[in-house]
């Protein structure tokens, strides 16, 4: 497989080769080892999710308090959808921005998105299944939201999603500027710091 870091610092692309043969494919979707190299420790998995999305859902912003946060290994098992990182940890150089992965079944590609880090999705296509491996268990008072339509972050979403649908959780979310101003947030340094003990390195 190969793994490329993407324009924001701490999240990943994972492309995997595939196998295929009169039979089907075969593809090792995710390992441990190369991942945390790429990472610099090991993916520490408590809980796996699926969600399965009509065309045109979207879902997140979402992101956890940190610590200890939810580190995210994402891919697709049906459809397609537009998978988005968005660095929301206060006193990032990357603030505000974002990338995007396709994630499908042609190419199968996953993401890995860090602790602290916000994460959302757009289904091009109905029934599109989505697979997390997660690095903790869903801790409700931990887990927060940005709403995904803000202007400030600008997600861009291809036209082939069609009409949005979104969960009145998310578009009732606070906007990036809202939610920095009122300490929701994480903060980079204290992200870092966090980043630093699971490497087993000095703060």
């Amino acid at each position: 497989m190969q793994i490329r870091e993407l324009s924001i610092p701490d999240s990943y692309e994972i492309t995997p080769k595939q196998l295929g043969d009169d039979r089907g494919v075969f593809l090792e979707w995710y390992r441990f080892d190369k991942l945390g190299e790429a990472i610099g420790h090991p993916l520490d998995l408590r809980q796996a999710n699926t969600s399965i999305s009509k065309r045109g859902v979207v879902r997140g912003i979402h992101f956890a308090d940190v610590p200890r946060g939810q580190a995210k290994y994402v891919t697709v098992t049906h459809g397609a959808v537009l998978d988005f990182v968005i660095d929301i940890r206060v006193g990032s150089p990357t603030f505000g921005q974002w990338d995007s992965v396709l994630l499908d079944t042609t190419d199968r590609r996953a993401i890995y998105i860090a602790e602290g880090l916000g994460h959302a999705f757009v289904a091009l296509t109905d029934d599109a299944t989505v697979s997390y491996l997660v690095s903790d268990v869903y801790n409700a008072p931990a887990e927060h939201g940005i709403n995904p339509l803000d202007e400030a972050v600008g997600l861009v979403f291809p036209p082939e999603a069609g009409e949005l649908l979104l969960s009145p959780k998310d578009t009732d979310a606070p906007g990036l500027h809202e939610a920095a101003e009122s300490g929701l947030l994480p903060r980079f340094d204290d992200v870092r710091a966090f980043y630093d003990s699971l490497d087993g390195r000095a703060g």
